[in-house]
């Protein structure tokens, strides 16, 4: 398999990943979470896991999620707050609530609801 090379800062550290990644959610799908009360937008895809290792050992090692599959950032939210979380493929289903996400973020990055999906904004699209 083909692999690239990339210095992440975020991560600290120099990331490995497939050229070629498969990603069964796309930019702008509202997803929850398959084990908490969280659901969101996502709003970046990493293919590999690409966060701290101090992020990834916080996490149990019961729970601890596969490093070799696609990691997404949600704009999300819960009964109490909204934030951002950085959350597995494999703990990711997509949401049928055909609903919005109420996050105050959304304005920056979206443009609009629709079909149970946001649109990105135009400018922000290449």
């Amino acid at each position: 398999m083909h692999r690239s090379e990339f210095f992440l800062p975020q991560a600290g550290r120099v990331i490995q990943a497939p050229r070629n990644s498969s990603a069964r959610f796309a930019i702008g799908d509202v997803v929850r979470h398959r084990m908490f009360d969280i659901r969101g937008v996502i709003f970046d895809i990493d293919p590999v896991f690409a966060n701290s290792e101090e992020w990834y050992e916080a996490i149990p090692s019961d729970m601890r999620p596969d490093r070799n599959q696609p990691f997404y950032h949600l704009l999300a939210e819960n009964d109490e707050e909204s934030y951002v979380a950085y959350v597995s493929q494999q703990n990711l289903l997509r949401d049928n609530e055909d609903r919005p996400v109420d996050h105050p973020g959304i304005g920056q990055l979206f443009e609009r609801f629709s079909g149970g999906r946001y649109r990105m904004r135009r400018s922000l699209t290449h």
